[in-house]
């Protein structure tokens, strides 16, 4: 198998076969990664070849010396997911939390999944909750960090995560009942 750093340089040469060949090594987790934010296998492939023609533009920026090449990429492609969400209007303001039930906020819902039961559960969430779900209990996003990248007050996050466990809570006991 050739060596990532010869595909590296191929790609920085804007060879379409060095591309492909990064593209293909590194599909199964960044596809993974924007399945945890849409459900539409349309809306996963736009995200997901958003971040990688970004990736292609800028891979000349990528320092080895400052991390796995696949960490570089899945940043990218991350925040291609969250632009394309911020472009399909789906994270509108809404309700926002008190301070009260904030410290249920700490609770993560989605720790003891598998990835099938974790899918299943995040494709029942509204979109623009289940963004705000992915990004704080599986991408590990502070409240703060994510109301910065989807220009949303804290206090709309914070009903989000609340809206997702009040959701997630019904379907588990639902589901346990069946």
């Amino acid at each position: 198998m050739e060596e990532l750093h010869d595909i590296i340089e191929g790609c920085k040469a804007n060879n379409r076969l060095s591309q492909e060949k990064l593209y293909r090594q590194f599909y199964p987790g960044l596809y993974a990664l924007c399945k945890k934010f849409f459900t539409q296998h349309d809306d996963i492939l736009t995200s997901l070849n958003d971040g990688m023609l970004n990736v292609f533009k800028n891979i000349g920026q990528y320092d080895p010396a400052k991390g796995d090449l696949f960490n570089w990429v899945y940043t990218i492609v991350r925040n291609a997911a969250i632009t394309y969400l911020k472009s399909k209007k789906i994270l509108q303001p809404t309700a926002e939390i008190t301070a009260q039930i904030e410290t249920l906020l700490n609770y993560n819902p989605f720790k003891d999944l598998e990835w099938d039961e974790l899918y299943f559960y995040l494709n029942k969430l509204p979109p623009a909750t289940r963004a705000v779900c992915t990004l704080h209990y599986l991408e590990g996003f502070a409240i703060k960090e994510i109301s910065e990248q989807l220009n949303l007050s804290e206090g709309t996050i914070k009903w989000h995560l609340s809206e997702s466990r009040n959701r997630l809570r019904t379907l588990f006991t639902h589901t346990a009942n069946h």
